[in-house]
Formats: structure tokens, C-alpha cells, sequence
């Protein structure tokens, strides 16, 4: 028997990133920044037990160290990938 996790959500924002700092995160999610644009996504918390996620959470620490730029989560990867990953928590 299995279940769903739920589904990442795209954040929207006008403005710049810096004013995006006080945009409500939704409780049981996490906010991070991907891509060269630093495009804002929110993901269940319920992902920081999944493997493929804590490889990215991995790969952002050996980057950024505690030190994120963007004064939030920032995971470095390209925006496709990241979707790509996500998606295959979803089907999970």
C-alpha cells in the first residue's frame, strides 16, 4: 500500500527576490530558490526524508555551506532539473 505525496507548488511574485522574503510559506512547506533566475518553488516538507531531496540538500550545503545568498534555501541546479527530481517524488 502506498501513498501520494502532495504536489510542489510554483511560488509567484512580482517584485524582486528581496521583497519575495515576506511571502507566507503555507504550513508543511519549505520554500528554496533553483535556476539562474532564482525562481522561488515550495515543496512539502514531507520531501526532506526522501533521498533524491537530501542529495540536493547535500549538493546545496557543498556549495553555499549555511551561507544561502538569497537568505532562504537555495539548491543549485538548473530549474528543469529540479522539476525533474520533484516529479519522481510525486509518483512515489
Amino acid at each position: 500500500m502506498g501513498f501520494r505525496l502532495p504536489v510542489i507548488r510554483k511560488a509567484s511574485f512580482s517584485g524582486n527576490i528581496a521583497s519575495s522574503k515576506g511571502v507566507n510559506v503555507p504550513k508543511g512547506y519549505l520554500a528554496v530558490y533553483v535556476g539562474d533566475k532564482m525562481k522561488r518553488f515550495l515543496v512539502p516538507v514531507a520531501y526532506l526524508n526522501q533521498s533524491l531531496f537530501q542529495d540536493l540538500l547535500s549538493q546545496a550545503e557543498e556549495e553555499f555551506g549555511y551561507d544561502h545568498p538569497m537568505g532562504g534555501l537555495t539548491i543549485p541546479c538548473t530549474e528543469e532539473s529540479f522539476e525533474d527530481i520533484i516529479s519522481g517524488l510525486n509518483e512515489c
